[in-house]
């Protein structure tokens, strides 16, 4: 049961992605010439929330509620809510900030995990680094397009 629940908070917080696409305004944006091609996002985002689910469920079950269950609480919402602040109110400024913030989370659950599930914990890598990615995109398309 537990499982399912972190499916399916990991879904919800994906579908926010869903419903606050990039759309004619993105598209309209200056990016810069690093920026991974749009098939991209889609497959990656998969397969980090695949690994984000089961690095909580793997916590939860070793030891319920924890800081490292806190941090990935923290960071799920995070997540959840950059689409939302960068697509939707296209605040880029405040969008940097949420990264920031979904970063350091990521951050201190891969700290707090790594003595509970090392695996739970590596899962977590590939998500840092692709956030770090990502929030030097979201700096360089602030950057290119101050007054939008």
């Amino acid at each position: 049961m537990a499982a399912i629940i972190f499916i399916a908070i990991v879904v919800t917080a994906a579908s926010s992605g869903a419903i606050f696409k990039p759309g004619e305004w993105y598209d309209g944006l200056r990016k810069p010439g690093w920026t991974p091609p749009k098939w991209a996002f889609p497959v990656v985002w998969t397969l980090l929330y695949a690994g984000i689910a089961y690095a909580g469920w793997v916590v939860w079950v070793t030891t319920g509620w924890s800081p490292p269950l806190l941090f990935w609480g923290a960071q799920i919402l995070f997540n959840a809510s950059w689409s939302w602040i960068f697509f939707g109110l296209r605040k880029m400024n405040l969008a940097l900030v949420d990264i920031a913030l979904l970063w350091l989370s990521i951050l201190g659950f891969i700290a707090t995990a790594w003595p509970v599930s090392v695996a739970a914990a590596l899962l977590f890598i590939p998500y840092l680094a692709w956030v770090t990615t990502a929030g030097f995109l979201n700096y360089s398309v602030l950057r290119l397009n101050p007054s939008a």
